[in-house]
C-alpha cells in the first residue's frame, strides 16, 4: 500500500497494516535515520504491536525500498544519496507524465471535478500557517490527493501503483527538509502556484503544457532538497552523490 493508493478516509486494517502506516510515516517524516537499525524490541515499545505485525510491516516496507533487510544485521532505515533522489524523481517524471497524458486525454466531468476539489482543499490548507503535526499531516494528505486526483483518469492500474510507489520513495528525500527549513513550502516557492498551473493545465486538455509543467514542479523540488541536502552535511552516514 502506497501514499497514492490511498483513499483520504482509511479503514482500520489488521495490525501489521498498521503498524506498517506508522513505520512508514515515521521514515518519510525522519523520525528515523537513514541507516538506522530498525530493533524489533524499540519498535515494539514505540508502537504497542507485537513483533509478528512489526516484522510483517517492515518486510513490507523493504519490498517499497523505505527499509534494508540483510539476513545477518536485520532491519535498518534505507540509505539516501542525492543520485538516487534524481533517479526517482526522472522515474515520477516519466511514469506520471504518461498517465496525465492520458488522463488529459480520457478523463470524464468526474475527473475535472476531482482535480479542481482536491487542489481547492490543497490551496486552503497551504495558505494557513503551520500549526502543528496534525496540520502538516493534514498539509500531506491533500498534496498527496491533488497529485494522485491529476493522473486518476489515466485508465491504467499499473502506471498508478508505480507512481504510488515512486511518490512515497521520493518523499523521504523532500518531507524531512521541509521539516527542518520549518517551512512546508519550500523557501522561495510559491506551490500553490505551481500546483494551480497543473490543474489549469489539466482542465484546458493541454497535455504538452501539462508535462513541461510537472517536469518543472518536480526539478524545483528536486533542488531545493538538492541545496538542503548539502547545507545538512547530507543524509546521516551516506554519501551526497
Amino acid at each position: 500500500m502506497t501514499a497514492l493508493d490511498l483513499d483520504t478516509v482509511k479503514p482500520a486494517g489488521s495490525l501489521a497494516d498498521r503498524a506498517c502506516d506508522a513505520i512508514r510515516t515515521d521514515i518519510l517524516d525522519g523520525v528515523f535515520e537513514p541507516g538506522q537499525p530498525l530493533r524489533l524490541e524499540a519498535l515494539k515499545e514505540r508502537y504497542g504491536y507485537s513483533f509478528s505485525p512489526i516484522r510483517e510491516a517492515l518486510t513490507r516496507l523493504a519490498a517499497d525500498r523505505l527499509v534494508a533487510q540483510t539476513s545477518l544485521r536485520g532491519f535498518r532505515v534505507a540509505p539516501l544519496s542525492l543520485a538516487e533522489m534524481w533517479d526517482l524523481l526522472r522515474a515520477r517524471i516519466v511514469v506520471e507524465g504518461e498517465a496525465f497524458r492520458l488522463a488529459i486525454e480520457a478523463g470524464d466531468d468526474a475527473w475535472e471535478g476531482r482535480v479542481v476539489s482536491t487542489f481547492h482543499a490543497f490551496a486552503k490548507c497551504a495558505a494557513r500557517p503551520p500549526a502543528g503535526s496534525e496540520d502538516r499531516a493534514l498539509f500531506e494528505d491533500r498534496h498527496a490527493a491533488f497529485h494522485r486526483a491529476l493522473i486518476a483518469g489515466c485508465g491504467s492500474p499499473t502506471l498508478l501503483h508505480l507512481a504510488g510507489q515512486l511518490f512515497v520513495q521520493s518523499e523521504r528525500y523532500r518531507r524531512p527538509h521541509l521539516l527542518a527549513e520549518g517551512d512546508r513550502r519550500g523557501p522561495g516557492r510559491d506551490v500553490v502556484a505551481e500546483h494551480a498551473l497543473l490543474k489549469d493545465a489539466a482542465l484546458s486538455r493541454d497535455a504538452a503544457g501539462a508535462l513541461v509543467l510537472l517536469a518543472a514542479h518536480y526539478e524545483n523540488t528536486g533542488r531545493f532538497i538538492e541545496a538542503a541536502f548539502g547545507a545538512r552535511g547530507g543524509a546521516a552516514g551516506q554519501p551526497t552523490g
